[in-house]
């Protein structure tokens, strides 16, 4: 019993500990541009920026891997040529995929609350036409 507790706590580790750790690097490369303000405001972007990481850098190594194959498999060789475990290979390119996909979280969240604060009397209808009103705008400009 307490071997597959271990085992699942090791797994568990392995699935959050990587992306919580590439939100909080991802965090820390967004104070050195902007510092927070208050106590409060970097708990929120630490907060932010961890969940973004955890949500979208898995997304983000998933595309880039469909994307480009050879990538991941020439840093798997690299990590065995150096005697590594091939999954530190794999990580050489995933940890800085993943710290990339927290990097906007702070900007997208800020972004989204003006506009939902320009909007503020508005119903969700009104929202709605507002947004199509916008992709429109960039779609023609593409």
């Amino acid at each position: 019993m307490a071997i597959e507790t271990t085992a699942a706590g090791g797994a568990l580790i392995k699935i959050f500990g990587i992306p919580v750790l590439a939100g909080a690097a991802a965090t820390s490369l967004g104070f050195m541009f902007m510092w927070p303000k208050s106590a409060k405001e970097a708990f929120v972007r630490f907060f932010v920026t961890i969940v973004f990481s955890v949500l979208m850098g898995p997304a983000l190594v998933v595309a880039v891997r469909s994307w480009w194959p050879s990538l991941f498999e020439n840093a798997k060789d690299v990590a065995l040529m150096y005697g590594s475990d091939p999954a530190l290979g794999f990580l050489f390119i995933a940890a800085p995929l993943m710290v990339a996909a927290g990097l906007p979280a702070w900007w997208v969240l800020g972004a989204c609350v003006r506009w939902l604060d320009k909007r503020r009397d508005k119903d969700i209808g009104e929202l709605a036409r507002d947004a199509a009103e916008i992709v429109r705008d960039v779609r023609s400009g593409l």
